[in-house]
């Protein structure tokens, strides 16, 4: 049996003209070049240069033809534009730019990459073809840090499939180590053990005492090492506290990643501010990087073009069509130079925001100066969604006597103190680098001694939380903290 059931439902939708802010707010200044200039090329409606006052057929074009509304006229539901790739609200980790970010403008040196160097030093060996083929098969299968992971049994049954060489184990080896001869020393390493030790059978002076010790550590305690159990490694190869001190102060010397840069290039990164704070004399002014504001219009000969059409007998399929066409191309440059214009004043706003409620930092640039200070905080004040604020946060920064900061840096949880106050998380931080610089490293500080000194400095903070700051601070647990 059939019913009719009647329902309403709600359901957010966008227009075109929000769509285009969204994604142009989200842009950081180094991709907003790019995107102006991919805009220029597939709309010859839009031109550079500042816009002309008596411009009278923009109004008029406004008004015409509505009944001509195409898809892109329509509002289009949100959840098909904010899957973005900028972040969301939650503002996690430190990063702020996509690693492959640069100015386009500024020179990047580069160099072969390691796979290339390789291929070049495996050319000098007396290989012959098959040699060669399985040695391009081995340099093939290291990975960026210069290790190989890959098991050689599966080398072995990719060179059975892909080249229809046949071999083992004891031949795939034998090349190996001519291989791990290269340099950088240590390349081609199946692990963090075997990369010590071929960079220690390397050095100038093989026969140093520290040398062999060193060797002897990594050969026979390098679980022991890896734990800092310095006290075991002293025993069990018979050592005195000078010789085991020497000894690892020399492998701690040692590169871990022999590879180096990830991509074989050697780059320099660049982050562009969106904002420039200026101090006169105690008063602070915000500007944006002129990059931010970019000098656009609407071409006047399409505008002149649109308005002979207009005048002309619509009853012309063609030339309505063309018209149509016109229109849809001034409506696109007007939409794009207004969302450019409304992601200036966004910005303006919520960086002026943040610098009146973070001000006492930006005098002095003191990091415990910093407030706790949340997502919701700016958006209440500016009058916007907290997801405006991510876009702008997650991708800008601003230039400061001080340095350059990323927009995220200024956003914090609060921790209470005994006075009743919150103070923000990044000076409990601060406090607990300059507790772990200042101990014992022969001693160092546990996380529930570490506990105990906050809590004494008023700051209340459990030890899951010291722990969680510790590890986003990149610092070892106790144990990987001693030294000799």
């Amino acid at each position: 049996m059939q019913k009719l059931n009647l329902s309403q439902s709600l359901s957010q939708k966008l227009s075109p003209q929000q769509i285009q802010f969204i994604k142009l707010l989200q842009v950081p200044t180094a991709e907003l070049d790019t995107r102006i200039e991919e805009e220029l090329e597939i709309n010859p409606a839009l031109e550079e240069g500042k816009e002309e006052d008596s411009d009278s057929s923009q109004d008029e074009f406004e008004d015409n033809y509505e009944e001509d509304t195409t898809q892109d006229d329509r509002d289009v539901n949100i959840d098909d534009y904010l899957d973005d790739e900028y972040g969301g609200y939650k503002m996690q980790g430190d990063g702020n730019y996509n690693p492959d970010e640069e100015d386009r403008e500024i020179p990047i040196s580069s160099q072969s990459s390691l796979h290339e160097q390789l291929v070049s030093q495996l050319n000098f060996l007396k290989l012959d073809d098959r040699q060669r083929i399985i040695g391009h098969q081995l340099i093939g299968s290291i990975e960026n840090d210069g290790y190989i992971r890959r098991d050689l049994d599966a080398i072995i049954n990719d060179l059975a499939f892909s080249q229809n060489i046949e071999t083992d184990v004891d031949e795939l080896e034998e090349i190996l180590r001519k291989i791990q001869t290269f340099d950088p020393a240590g390349i081609a390493s199946r692990n963090l053990q075997e990369c010590l030790v071929l960079q220690l059978e390397r050095k100038e002076h093989p026969e140093d005492p520290t040398v062999i010790n060193a060797l002897k550590i990594i050969h026979e305690c390098f679980d022991e090492f890896t734990k800092k159990h310095y006290s075991k490694i002293q025993k069990k190869c018979d050592l005195t506290e000078e010789q085991t001190k020497d000894a690892v102060n020399l492998i701690t010397k040692l590169n871990p990643k022999p590879g180096g840069v990830a991509d074989g290039l050697v780059r320099t990164q660049y982050i562009i501010p969106d904002f420039i704070l200026t101090n006169t004399a105690g008063k602070m002014e915000i500007s944006l990087n002129s990059r931010n504001a970019p000098e656009l219009r609407v071409s006047r000969s399409y505008s002149e073009m649109f308005d002979a059409y207009d005048k002309s007998d619509k009853k012309d399929k063609k030339l309505k069509e063309t018209v149509t066409f016109v229109k849809q191309k001034l409506d696109a440059a007007k939409w794009f130079i207004d969302a450019i214009k409304q992601r200036q004043n966004t910005l303006l706003r919520t960086m002026e925001a943040i610098l009146n409620y973070q001000k006492e930092f930006f005098i002095d640039g003191d990091e415990t100066n910093l407030r706790p200070m949340i997502l919701k905080d700016i958006a209440e004040r500016i009058d916007m969604d907290i997801s405006t604020v991510s876009r702008v946060a997650n991708s800008k920064a601003i230039q400061t006597e001080f340095g350059v900061y990323p927009l995220k840096y200024f956003f914090s949880e609060g921790i209470a103190t005994d006075s009743g106050e919150d103070v923000s998380n990044r000076e409990v931080k601060s406090v607990l680098q300059a507790m772990v610089d200042a101990e014992d490293k022969k001693k160092p500080l546990s996380d529930d001694k570490l506990v105990k000194m906050l809590n004494k400095k008023g700051y209340n903070i459990a030890r899951r939380t010291v722990a969680k700051y510790r590890e986003q601070l990149q610092i070892p647990v106790a144990r990987l903290r001693k030294e000799l």
